[in-house]
């Protein structure tokens, strides 16, 4: 289990021990999105889904609210998404905050659901109550950028969330499985061609151009030594 605190805009702070972690794939509510996706991926050898959405559970030590992931190799990635954060059991406990699935693209290719248990979901630090955002929620914009060894950022991911099942779908689908405690993340919208996806840094971020909130995160990809043995 990991323990996260979530900033919300009236200053109150809310910790959470995750006891469950699911990450969405494949989520898009576009077909021509979700097909997007899949064909990136199939160009790093990963197989489609047998059925979409799908749905992974993931070590709950895995949500993580950091500054650096270590990894083991060159061929990781993330991926810009949303997460739903169920604080408590009243609607307001409802937390939604900005994250990225880092992903092992090596692994993915023997199985999804092994490769996302293989790196980190970090998380923002900052979080808004679902209720406060819901009647907009297609509007807000989620973006993500990739810098390499210390050049300029570059923009891999932006789409509104309307380009993803929104969080009442997963409420509606999954019911009793979302217990407090519980992290959902969203599934990711299609990279932009032409970017290198396997980056030294990435950022992303959620906006809402309602308010002008915004809720950001970044972190360096850290490459581990090589083992011994």
């Amino acid at each position: 289990m990991s323990e996260l605190i979530f900033d919300l805009p009236d200053g109150t702070t809310v910790a959470v021990t995750v006891i469950r972690l699911l990450n969405g794939g494949y989520a898009g509510r576009e077909q021509e999105e979700v097909a997007a996706h899949v064909a990136e991926l199939a160009e790093l050898g990963i197989p489609a889904p047998a059925v979409t959405p799908a749905l992974y559970p993931v070590a709950p030590y895995l949500a993580a609210q950091v500054d650096g992931v270590p990894v083991q190799h060159g061929r990781t990635s993330g991926e810009a998404e949303w997460a739903l954060v169920v604080a408590g059991e009243a609607p307001g406990d409802l937390l939604l905050t900005v994250a990225c699935d880092h992903t092992d693209r090596e692994l993915e290719v023997h199985g999804v659901a092994w490769s996302k248990n293989a790196g980190l979901d970090v998380l923002g630090r900052g979080a808004w109550r679902l209720v406060d955002v819901e009647d907009h929620l297609d509007d807000l914009r989620l973006r993500a950028w990739v810098a390499q060894d210390g050049g300029p950022e570059q923009l891999i991911q932006d789409a509104p969330l309307a380009a993803l099942l929104p969080p009442r779908f997963w409420l509606d689908e999954l019911g009793e499985l979302l217990v407090p405690g519980t992290v959902l993340l969203s599934g990711t919208v299609a990279m932009l061609p032409g970017v290198d996806q396997f980056a030294d840094r990435w950022r992303v971020e959620l906006a809402d151009p309602v308010t002008g909130a915004l809720l950001e995160l970044s972190y360096a990809v850290e490459r581990m030594p090589e083992p011994i043995g």
